[in-house]
């Protein structure tokens, strides 16, 4: 069937409690699992809201991802120029050439080499934390640090950068600030490592930048704009999801004592847990964004060619016919079937980072302060406006 509606679309839910999806998205998986929503007024793409569908439109090639395509269903109302190395913006071939060359360092293998390093930095920013005058700030010194220590010294990255590299990524990442500062945010970091590209050409360490210089960007395999591109991306999602997973974790098991009281029991319940926050958080809420280039038919309606679609993941993973009970948190359900990394061809490529640095920070955070506390309610005021990962600007705490 095509749908013939003629009223207004509802819009995109813009706000969000601070442990779960937006309201609307409970009702609509029900009710309107895929049906039209209103984006800036101005086109009305398909929202996806089951899991079946949502992994259909993922995994089909027919769905476009290059966001410059006329009626892409964007961020921002304008569409944005093409950006060289912005993977979640691309197809294949060059999706599948770029993609090809960071695999070997985010395998599950190479990350499992990286857990000691992690466990290091994670047990340092412990000493650094317990030593604030508390309360203190849980994401200005742990869970915000963490990950971009990390993915800094996975990249080649000078860390002494932070305050720069945080803020020109959270500009990026604030859909509200408008197109003008989130491609000046990125234009920043791209500008910034280009010139450490250029840098480690001539003098290359033990480091992914240096190995995209001179086996990659020497050999012709890649443009230096490419690998920079790569790396903007690889550093902003490097962190800012992880994050945010750190920091509302922390929120969503303060807030379910029994469900802290059966993870610290049981250190084998560890990962499992990490897939249950992952699905129950969904820390990435602006949806998937893709385009049709050819009739599809998902769920039973047939989206035309040249037609956006978005995939709520937020709702795809409190699907009922998936989940059971999937408003609560449950850290022994099997949760292996969420797609917080997304689905297809443009999972998220640091997905096995990401769920290191979650099973191993939680576990030693909760260890080393068995009294940490959140010092005042933890509400939808401290949460992120406007972004396009959720989660919360600061977490005072004690312990």
């Amino acid at each position: 069937m095509h749908s013939s509606d003629t009223a207004t679309p509802p819009p995109l839910p813009q706000h969000r409690p601070l442990l779960d999806p937006a309201a609307e998205y409970g009702r609509w998986v029900m009710e309107r699992p895929l049906a039209r929503i209103s984006l800036w007024g101005e086109i009305h793409p398909w929202l996806v809201t089951r899991q079946e569908d949502a992994r259909a439109v993922l995994s089909d090639a027919r769905f476009s991802s290059e966001n410059v395509r006329p009626g892409f269903p964007g961020l921002q109302p304008t569409p944005p120029p093409r950006t060289p190395g912005q993977l979640f913006a691309m197809d294949a071939p060059d999706h599948t050439r770029l993609r090809r060359m960071l695999i070997p360092e985010f395998a599950f293998r190479r990350v499992e080499q990286l857990r000691p390093a992690i466990r290091k930095i994670t047990g340092e920013l412990l000493d650094g934390l317990v030593k604030q005058e508390q309360p203190a700030d849980l994401v200005e010194h742990f869970t915000l640090p963490l990950p971009l220590l990390v993915i800094c010294e996975l990249l080649g990255v000078p860390y002494a950068d932070r305050d720069f590299i945080h803020r020109q990524a959270a500009a990026f990442a604030t859909v509200s600030a408008g197109p003008e500062a989130m491609r000046a945010g990125w234009a920043a970091l791209f500008g910034y490592l280009q010139e450490l590209l250029a840098a480690k050409s001539g003098a290359p360490g033990d480091d992914l930048m240096s190995k995209l210089a001179t086996e990659r960007v020497a050999t012709g395999e890649a443009t230096p704009a490419e690998a920079a591109g790569l790396l903007v991306q690889l550093l902003i999602a490097g962190h800012e999801t992880t994050a945010s997973m750190l920091s509302l974790g922390v929120v969503a098991l303060l807030r379910h004592p029994d469900q802290l009281a059966a993870l610290r029991a049981d250190e084998d319940l560890v990962p499992n847990a990490v897939e249950e926050l992952l699905r129950y958080l969904t820390v990435v809420h602006i949806g998937l964004r893709r385009i049709a280039t050819e009739d599809v038919e998902i769920g039973g309606v047939t989206v035309r060619a040249g037609e956006g679609v978005v995939v709520a993941l937020q709702a795809a993973n409190r699907d009922p016919a998936v989940f059971a009970d999937p408003d609560t948190l449950d850290l022994t359900r099997d949760a292996g079937q969420h797609l917080a990394f997304g689905h297809g061809l443009h999972h998220c490529l640091g997905q096995s980072l990401a769920r290191a640095e979650l099973q191993i920070a939680l576990p030693m955070l909760f260890h080393r302060l068995p009294g940490l506390r959140l010092t005042g309610p933890a509400t939808e005021e401290l949460a992120f406006e406007g972004r396009a990962v959720h989660g919360v600007r600061e977490l005072p705490v004690a312990w």
